[in-house]
Order: C-alpha cells, then structure tokens, then sequence
C-alpha cells in the first residue's frame, strides 16, 4: 500500500516510517510533486489535519493523511493548542515557540500539560476517518536534550524522567501523542487493505 502524509516535516517522516511495517509504503509531499505550503486556517487541530488532507487529494489524486499536533498547557488554558507551531510568530521558529513558553510558565507551579495529534485519513473512495492520540506530561523550567523536535526539549511524559528530546526515538515512539494517533491509523489500514 502506497500513501502519502501531507508534511514536510522530515522528523515527522522520520517518526511516523519507524511505526510502520514494510507493506505501507510512506511518501513525502516532494514525492507526489506537491511543493507548496499547505493550508492550515482552522482553529482546531481536527479541523485543520482534515483541510491538508482534503488539499492533497483534491489536488494531486493520491490517498493520504495529515496530522496536527499541538501543546496544551493547562496553566494558559489550553494554549498554545492549534497554534503550536506559530506560538512565536509566523516564522515557526522551534527556538523561538520554546523560548516564548518558558518566558510565559517563569515562576508558574503548574507545568501540566499535554500533547495532542489528530490524523485525518481521506481514501480514494471519498471516506474521512479521523484519529487521535494525547500524552499527559509537565513542561520542564528549561531545555533538556538534544534530540527530537518542537517543544520536545520541554516536555517530560507522565511517569519518566527525561524529557522526549532526552529519548531515542525508539522510545518515544513506545508512548507519544503521534505514535499512538498513528497506531490507530495502522490497525484501521491493515483491517481496510484491498477494500474499495
């Protein structure tokens, strides 16, 4: 089976191909030839993860899926959220959203927060399916590890240590937000595959 995730976020790429069996053939935008900025004006995750994927289908024909993430700290009511990405500034500057974060949590003793990814799937057939996954966890007073992407370097996970950026990918693929969004997604293609 051959699908596309609408991103152009390599790590993403990266992550998501790490959960998925070689019968799933994993392409990027680029191999579809699709190189614009896909759109994303929603004020949901759900909303938004559904309008990039409508996008690649309407406009290349390939069946694919997208995702949106964001960061939920309770101390700012749920932000940044949708807006996870531009916390900072349309530029999307990871350091920068980071930074601006700690600056807003300084001094603040609730540091919950959680992950959240929603997967919109849309197939040839017409169908949308739509798939989440969240992790719970605590935003840390500074930047911890190197590895990762995102706030990842500022959020340690319900019941470990280390922060996601301090994991190999390996494990955190084991518990977080995308991996189990994206678990859901595998269990509902392989139960679909060679369905019209």
């Amino acid at each position: 089976m051959r699908i596309c995730f609408a991103t152009n976020n390599e790590h993403k790429l990266t992550e998501v191909r790490a959960l998925l069996p070689a019968s799933i053939e994993l392409v990027s935008l680029r191999a579809i030839g699709c190189h614009e900025e896909l759109p994303e004006t929603q004020d949901t995750l759900e909303g938004n993860a559904l309008q990039k994927a409508e996008y690649v289908w309407q406009h290349y024909q390939t069946s694919c899926f997208a995702d949106d993430t964001g960061l939920e700290v309770a101390a700012l009511a749920g932000a940044p959220g949708v807006y996870s990405a531009r916390y900072a500034g349309p530029q999307r500057s990871a350091t920068d959203n980071v930074a601006k974060l700690l600056q807003e949590l300084h001094g603040q003793a609730d540091r919950r927060a959680q992950f959240r990814t929603v997967i919109a799937l849309v197939l040839p057939n017409g169908t949308r399916h739509e798939f989440a996954g969240a992790v719970e966890g605590r935003i840390t007073e500074a930047v911890r590890g190197a590895d990762g992407f995102g706030y990842d370097p500022i959020f340690q996970p319900e019941d470990r240590e280390v922060t996601f950026a301090e994991m190999l990918l390996a494990e955190k693929n084991t518990l977080s937000h995308r991996a189990r969004a994206v678990e859901q997604l595998l269990v509902f293609l392989q139960a679909n595959a060679g369905k019209k």
